[in-house]
């Protein structure tokens, strides 16, 4: 697609990211059956493997969407600029498998919401802000509904152990996300320093 000037017009990959949650969310208010098809159930994961995957396009309700997908697309446009497309899809989507695997092993080996399904893209946008508040700590961001700005390390950690504990969230895809994140953001930030000092000539 082009527009006027004959310059291409592209979307970027946190926009892409956000549309496609949108129109999985519209089909399954339209056909709620297909929930069934695209969240992640420990206690028939076997049979539908995909999910790992899938679920991370699939949202409980307005507040759990809107919720996301601006959060995502905060920390997903800032990540993105820093470490560039391929390596912020790498940190999202290896967040957020890595959280889903974090709920099957603990359903899998302690029980724990065996016959609970989870839903949300919330373990992959904490692999993003683990990574920022490595990359970028002291950056001050706004949190609704404090009026100060706060560190970003403390709003994403904080934002953690806040929503973690709420009541049906599954903090295992959180805690496995922002894990991921933070290792992922130690990684970055060493090649973001060896970069400098390389085009620095030191």
């Amino acid at each position: 697609m082009a527009y006027r000037g004959n310059q291409s017009f592209r979307l970027s990959p946190v926009v892409i990211l956000i549309i496609i949650n949108l129109l999985v969310f519209v089909a399954t208010l339209v056909s709620p059956k297909l929930v069934s098809l695209l969240w992640l159930w420990p206690a028939n994961f076997l049979a539908q493997p995909w999910t790992i995957v899938t679920n991370l396009f699939v949202h409980g309700g307005f507040g759990h969407i809107i919720g996301n997908m601006v959060t995502l697309y905060f920390f997903g446009t800032y990540l993105s600029g820093l470490v560039g497309t391929g390596r912020f899809l790498a940190v999202y989507f290896g967040g957020g498998i890595l959280g889903n695997i974090l709920f099957l092993a603990l359903a899998y080996t302690l029980g724990v919401d065996y016959f609970t399904p989870a839903v949300g893209a919330s373990g992959a946008i904490f692999a993003l802000g683990g990574a920022l508040a490595v990359m970028r700590p002291r950056v001050r961001v706004f949190v609704f509904p404090i009026p100060a700005p706060l560190p970003l390390w403390v709003a994403v950690i904080g934002g953690f152990f806040i929503l973690s504990f709420l009541p049906n969230i599954a903090w295992q895809a959180h805690l496995g996300g922002l894990v991921f994140g933070l290792v992922a953001g130690y990684f970055l930030r060493r090649r973001e320093r060896y970069s400098i000092t390389r085009n620095l000539g030191m």
